[in-house]
């Protein structure tokens, strides 16, 4: 039986090798070659398995199990696992383990495959898969990266041809409202269904299944409306206001249950005191937008939230990769800064981003936020996200000054 789940799941990867591959501009952290696990994850159907098959298929020899597969579920002898692999691919050295977190003890398997000399790719959707985890679960050397659905740069890439400034704008905005998700773009099927269910897919399968949710009302109602609040801040008691969860507790859990499964994630509110941190409200994005739109009740014409939220996800992948932390600002004055980031100990950078800075109002109310935030954390580097200006501006705001560059979202996203 596990002979002839190998050689389907063969031929179906074999079958998707014909179709179109976008290549992903990601920063590969390994070496196919060496002892480390290889580890890709990130949303379900955000591309991981193709990416990882391509990957896997410059070895020359691999082996494939895809654990998304219920048929495999009642497997008890793991050792049946590899001699239906060694049967169907003769022998590989190179093992590619797609939805690994679907296998009970899996990291224990994976451990001794790997002191038993194969060479391992493995893909999961859950947070217990990333770098700060992997260490609980994988007693070897690993190396991780965190595949989000397309970036603007690859969604642009995938669609060919070159494009003038004007055409970006154009495609930013209808980025910002359908998202990355690469089968919907590439397959020209039904976006809005294929997000609705694929969010239905993903709660009950990595959500309500594997953590037992009793609640399964209550989980949908809060995902709905953290999907339509976006870029917005949220506190446990107002949640559990408009929710059927009662319970402050049960709405923690819940939340953080939706960000093991990469549906949305929180930006905490920067202070210098990490109580401070803790007690204050916290901002909830999304990891597409498309899911966000699709599964809210958000108006297309909400442009700034989709905009802040796409620069939360570019953010968010780099705070993944470890290279810099992120937050949010607010003054006592309830002025607000979209951004802070940090590397190490020191803020590096402010970023306030505006959909549309042409009334002078505006524009004064973002300039502003920016020119106290750098005073009270001592960073200059100051930008500011909009649809189209770009240029460096000079503000002054009482007895501060200081210069604000102007820069296209588009042309960030791009770079």
């Amino acid at each position: 039986m596990l002979r002839d789940i190998a050689l389907l799941q063969k031929r179906e990867l074999e079958s998707r090798f014909q179709e179109t591959y976008v290549e992903r501009k990601i920063a590969i952290p390994w070496d196919l070659g060496n002892d480390l696990i290889k580890v890709i994850t990130g949303p379900r159907r955000a591309g991981k398995s193709f990416y990882g098959a391509h990957l896997i298929r410059q070895t020359g020899s691999y082996g494939y199990i895809n654990f998304d597969d219920e048929r495999l579920s009642a497997v008890e002898d793991y050792d049946e696992i590899i001699s239906a692999v060694n049967a169907v691919y003769d022998h590989p050295r190179y093992l590619f383990f797609d939805e690994i977190q679907n296998l009970p003890r899996w990291e224990m398997f994976v451990n001794r495959l790997q002191r038993q000399g194969f060479r391992l790719l493995i893909t999961g959707s859950n947070a217990n898969l990333l770098s700060s985890e992997l260490a609980t679960h994988l007693t070897g050397r690993h190396a991780s990266l965190v595949l989000f659905p397309f970036s603007f740069g690859e969604v642009l890439a995938a669609s060919g041809g070159e494009r003038t400034g004007i055409e970006k704008m154009a495609a930013l905005d209808v980025y910002a409202e359908q998202g990355g998700y690469p089968e919907p773009l590439l397959k020209k099927i039904d976006r809005r269904d294929y997000l609705r269910n694929l969010l239905q897919s993903t709660l009950y399968k990595d959500i309500v299944k594997r953590f037992k949710v009793r609640s399964v009302q209550g989980i949908e109602d809060l995902t709905l409306y953290l999907m339509s609040n976006i870029a917005r801040e949220y506190s446990f008691n107002a949640l559990s206001g408009v929710t059927k969860c009662r319970s402050v507790h049960t709405i923690d859990k819940y939340i953080r249950y939706l960000q093991e499964a990469y549906l949305v994630f929180s930006l905490p509110r920067f202070s210098f005191k990490v109580k401070d941190q803790v007690g204050h409200n916290k901002k909830i994005y999304c990891t597409d937008n498309g899911l966000a739109v699709s599964a809210g009740f958000r108006f297309s014409g909400d442009k700034g939230a989709l905009y802040e939220n796409l620069v939360a996800v570019a953010l968010k992948k780099e705070e993944i990769a470890g290279r810099i932390s992120l937050f949010y600002w607010k003054s006592p004055q309830n002025e607000e800064v979209d951004f802070i980031i940090k590397e190490g100990p020191n803020v590096v950078r402010l970023i306030q981003v505006c959909s549309d800075i042409t009334n002078p109002k505006t524009l004064k109310r973002e300039m502003r936020a920016l020119i106290k935030a750098s005073q009270e954390l001592n960073c200059d580097d100051l930008l500011l996200l909009n649809d189209r200006v770009d240029r460096t501006e000079t503000f002054r705001w009482q007895d501060a000054e200081r210069p604000i560059r102007l820069m296209p979202l588009w042309q960030w996203l791009g770079s």
